[in-house]
């Protein structure tokens, strides 16, 4: 997937804990963790806010994105 989480490298700049983040944001520890492995198919505007919020940080910050030419093939693979 080329969308990439790096909300990591924020909670080591920050001198945070996951665990600290995810309580003060209001996840639980193991829904932070799925987020930080990239193993989730979305989040939330507002749990994103929240980290946001908390590390005082821009949504990308916390992800990135590599081009990927599949990306514009949908699912029926008709080119958009």
């Amino acid at each position: 997937m080329p969308v990439r989480v790096t909300l990591d490298g924020m909670i080591v700049a920050r001198g945070l804990k996951a665990r600290d983040l995810a309580a003060e944001i209001g996840l639980s520890e193991t829904q932070l963790s799925l987020f930080r492995s990239g193993k989730v198919k979305g989040i939330r505007f507002s749990t994103l806010a929240r980290m946001c919020a908390v590390l005082g940080c821009r949504p990308g910050d916390l992800l990135d994105y590599d081009h990927d030419p599949a990306d514009m093939i949908r699912a029926d693979d008709e080119v958009v």
